[in-house]
């Protein structure tokens, strides 16, 4: 089992990072996150996950059904923080940033969500 996890986890690295890329480049702060919760939403979508928005910013999705739950939690906001790494996928949004990791969380859960 563990063999068949791991092999799931290098089959998706690839669009994990994608996805992380993505999340980076369009930081928003709290209660702000429309973009980002949209592009969650239609990730969950691709995948056949269907999810219910929050208000006024996020979502919950279910996976699978039945008596045994596995819950995943991401906090989506960014930082009021300019960003200066030159990276290719650095911030689109001006004085907003990824600073705090939220970007690697989204994509991480949503490779996990994948292989679930």
């Amino acid at each position: 089992m563990k063999k068949q996890i791991l092999e799931l986890i290098k089959k998706n690295q690839d669009q994990v990072v994608r996805w992380y890329r993505e999340f980076h480049r369009i930081p928003e702060l709290g209660f702000e996150e429309q973009e980002t919760t949209a592009k969650l939403r239609s990730i969950l979508l691709e995948m056949g996950i269907t999810s219910k928005p929050l208000d006024p910013t996020g979502c919950v999705a279910y996976i699978g059904q039945g008596d045994q739950t596995i819950a995943l939690r991401s906090d989506i906001d960014a930082l009021a923080i300019d960003e200066a790494t030159g990276l290719p996928f650095s911030s689109r949004h001006p004085g907003r940033m990824h600073a705090c990791a939220h970007d690697g969380h989204m994509a991480s859960l949503l490779g996990a969500a994948k292989i679930l």
